[in-house]
């Protein structure tokens, strides 16, 4: 997971186009969008950031920094 990674998703592509590149991934297409990552499971890891940090940021009216906190601290939580 790359933080600088998910922050660009976030700031150029709509949740639209995130959730048809979730498909795009999960249905083994190629990509409409640009998505960086290593492999196909980190694209994935941060396309589903990306759409989790722009609900958050709908839902509570936060910044794109403080919506990346949230999800930073979701993952850490889950992690423990």
């Amino acid at each position: 997971m790359n933080v600088q990674v998910i922050k660009q998703i976030v700031e150029t592509y709509s949740i639209d186009q995130l959730k048809q590149a979730e498909q795009d991934l999960l249905n083994e297409s190629p990509l409409s969008i640009t998505i960086e990552g290593k492999d196909e499971g980190e694209q994935l890891t941060h396309i589903l950031a990306a759409i989790f940090c722009k609900e958050v940021m709908a839902a509570e009216n936060l910044n794109i920094n403080q919506a990346v906190r949230v999800y930073s601290q979701r993952v850490r939580g889950s992690i423990n």
